[in-house]
């Protein structure tokens, strides 16, 4: 409804490899490896760069633009909004420097931070897009569990895998831990009304409209 507010949290069943709105997925996957592996695939409505979900999960805030004011702004403040709650169950998180952001071509999205994403140890842990339409901002990323976004690599063109990382060789937390700690970090940082949904059916057919644009391979498979 207008004017509202929206934390969502959830995990990928099953799970599927996504590419941002802008990644030349054609020039840089194996189309018919993937297809023949069974994997499902999606193209995000937002930038970026591809992401496997599976021991991750994802967060995706929809609110008025106006709420957080310019684009760089609401990617901070949501961003050490995740950071807090990553802290409060043991993981001390950080924001990483500023840096050039990585070009569309630099490979998986975990492959390197940009400035502003979260660190653990060295290793990005969060990694974020962002849209704006109209009057309202979507801003959506993937928490990484466990480091197992090699399969990426192992899906480009011409690349070997990277061996996952020390510091995420195995999960560091359960998925329900951080969602839990995310709904309280975000009712402390932005005091509101919030009410806890698990299922709605309202949300849910409302959303429907969009289903055979989304999963058809005109649009994951654009470019």
């Amino acid at each position: 409804r207008l004017g509202e507010s929206w934390l969502r949290l959830y995990q990928w069943a099953p799970h599927c490899l996504s590419f941002g709105r802008h990644e030349p997925a054609l020039r840089r996957y194996h189309r018919e490896g993937i297809l023949a592996l069974g994997l499902d695939t999606v193209r995000r409505p937002t930038g970026g760069r591809a992401v496997w979900h599976a021991q991750e999960l994802t967060y995706a805030v929809a609110t008025p633009s106006a709420h957080f004011g310019k684009l760089g702004r609401a990617y901070l403040e949501i961003h050490r909004m995740l950071a807090d709650a990553l802290w409060e169950v043991g993981a001390p998180a950080y924001l990483a420097p500023a840096v050039r952001t990585p070009a569309i071509d630099a490979g998986a999205c975990f492959a390197q931070p940009a400035g502003g994403e979260i660190m653990i140890a060295g290793r990005k842990v969060v990694g974020s897009a962002q849209l704006r339409q109209g009057g309202a901002l979507l801003q959506h990323g993937s928490i990484l569990l466990q480091d197992n976004q090699e399969l990426v690599v192992q899906l480009m063109s011409g690349e070997a895998a990277p061996p996952p990382t020390s510091a995420l060789a195995e999960p560091w937390a359960l998925a329900s831990d951080i969602a839990d700690a995310i709904a309280a970090a975000a009712a402390r940082c932005w005091p509101a009304a919030w009410r806890r949904i698990h299922h709605d059916s309202a949300v849910l057919s409302k959303a429907a409209k969009h289903y055979m644009h989304y999963r058809s391979a005109a649009w994951t498979w654009a470019r």
